[in-house]
């Protein structure tokens, strides 16, 4: 079962309080049982031994005055003296006794489990005490019969009292024996109690301790549970500066976890949507500049369009007139002739850079149908084979068979195609090898142009694409930026990967029709 942060925390700090109230309870319970020792002993024990050692005082007394009595020679003393031993003694002693055992059975009412057969025991012992000193007043009646007379049979009550002093030694070897075992019993008791007391102390303390360590360790467990958030504020700062690489990968279950993956996805989104944000900022940078470009191409190419026709004419006319001039030598006639060939072939070229800047300026809108991309890139190669011929390129074609078609428009895409297929040829002056394979990716159709020619630097690579860039001699830099224009217009792409030395790789893609 998967348990949310809260309730983890929630019962993590509930088992730390139901643990401190089980010590608690233990130790409540603890006192309470110490109490009841203290109670059993004090209020218990302590209160027969008092009552066990008035019975043993007041049967010394009678002791000392048995043989008192046995002594004295005056009748009106022994009289008086058997007068108080049968008022006096004889109830006292008896509550006393009854007084104990009384105790003893109040004892027993409340008293604990491990206390019931000895009180029992003391019970019997103090019945049977009530009993012996029935016996004892009984014998000790007789003794005062014969006392009571003026002249005694001192010889016949010398026995009676002998017989008296035995009874009475008996008893009190008994009230000793009893006294002997509550005092044992109260020591017996105090000892326990107190190792039950130092037991208790020392259990309470370790469970206190154990009880603190759960509590550290369920504060630890709550602030390990916790740390994400601290990665997630982190994180949260991070992006608020603009720095979208933040993840956190935190792994789990829990609300933090989730917030965490939410957290790195919607990291991912900003970042993607950053460099879409880029890379469209980017191709509206270029698009106004191609279009200020075009602007101004467009103009200056309307001024020079029309001189140059106008020069053009005239150079015409000028190598008609110069066919019938007559000239002094053939060399000057030569001369002559290489000049205005010289001029016009640069007006040539200045129209043919003039068109392509009004080419530029001018880019339609593109034509999109359903177009097979093998059939147009086999035309271009066709077509171009002759000069690839001649500059020792061999081409190796991988045209994908049913691939799907494109939508695009056939003039510009075999404009494109040309003007590739041109630049990996002028990239190998030497000769070489033009790899042109085709493929479908996805919902896209991607042709490659692969050549082995000398390949451009990183800091080339990261200009080709821009207005008038060229590393020729002769170039206007217009190539790949019409060429990135005319697949912007399509809806498509093109990427270019070059290693010096090694040769360059364009990819265009094209989505399918």
């Amino acid at each position: 079962m998967k348990l949310s942060l809260a309730t983890r925390i929630l019962l993590g700090y509930a088992f730390v309080l139901a643990f401190f109230g089980a010590v608690s309870i233990f130790s409540v319970a603890e006192m309470h049982r110490n109490q009841q020792e203290i109670l059993l002993v004090s209020e218990g024990y302590l209160q027969l031994s008092r009552q066990t050692a008035a019975i043993e005082t007041f049967h010394n007394n009678q002791a000392k005055d048995t043989d008192r009595l046995a002594e004295e020679q005056s009748a009106d003393t022994r009289r008086a003296l058997i007068r108080l031993a049968r008022l006096y003694f004889p109830p006292l002693m008896a509550r006393h006794i009854e007084q104990g055992r009384a105790h003893v059975a109040a004892m027993r009412a409340g008293a604990l489990d491990t206390e019931a057969q000895f009180l029992l025991e003391l019970e019997g012992r103090f019945r049977e005490l009530g009993g012996r000193y029935a016996e004892y007043a009984a014998e000790a009646g007789r003794v005062f019969e014969g006392f009571e007379v003026d002249q005694p049979d001192w010889s016949s009550a010398g026995e009676q009292v002998k017989g008296l002093k035995t009874l009475e030694s008996s008893i009190g070897r008994d009230i000793r024996s009893l006294h002997a075992l509550l005092e044992n019993r109260i020591r017996q008791r105090v000892q326990l109690a107190q190792e039950r007391e130092r037991r208790s102390g020392l259990t309470i303390i370790g469970l206190s301790v154990l009880a603190i360590g759960v509590g550290l360790l369920a504060t630890v467990w709550s602030a390990r549970s916790l740390r994400p958030v601290r990665t997630l504020i982190g994180a949260v700062t991070r992006i608020a500066r603009g720095d979208y690489s933040a993840q956190l990968g935190v792994k789990g279950h829990d609300e933090i976890a989730t917030l965490a993956r939410a957290f790195d996805a919607m990291a991912t989104s900003l970042k993607e949507r950053e460099a879409q944000l880029q890379e469209q900022q980017e191709a509206l940078l270029r698009a106004e500049q191609l279009a200020a470009v075009g602007r101004i191409s467009a103009q200056v190419a309307h001024e020079v369009r029309n001189p140059l026709s106008s020069i053009g004419l005239n150079v015409e006319l000028l190598e008609d007139a110069v066919g019938r001039a007559a000239f002094a030598t053939e060399e000057e006639r030569r001369e002559t002739h290489e000049i205005l060939r010289a001029v016009t072939g640069e007006v040539d070229r200045l129209t043919d850079v003039t068109e392509r800047y009004l080419r530029m300026a001018r880019l339609p809108r593109p034509s999109l149908a359903a177009e097979d991309v093998n059939e147009v890139v086999g035309g271009v190669l066709d077509f171009a084979r002759e000069e690839l011929e001649r500059s020792r390129v061999q081409v190796e074609r991988t045209l994908s068979p049913g691939l799907p078609r494109a939508l695009a428009d056939e003039g510009q895409l075999r404009q494109l195609f040309l003007n590739l297929v041109r630049n990996a040829r002028e990239a190998m002056p030497q000769g070489g090898t033009l790899a042109v394979s085709t493929r479908e990716e996805g919902s896209s159709v991607e042709v490659a142009f692969r050549d082995s020619g000398v390949g451009m630097s990183a800091d080339v690579l990261e200009h080709a694409f821009q207005p008038f860039f060229t590393t020729k001699d002769s170039g206007t830099g217009l190539g790949l930026a019409v060429s990135r224009q005319i697949l912007q217009a399509h809806g498509g792409g093109i990427t270019c990967e070059s290693t010096p030395g090694r040769g360059t790789t364009f990819v265009v893609r094209l989505p399918r029709a």
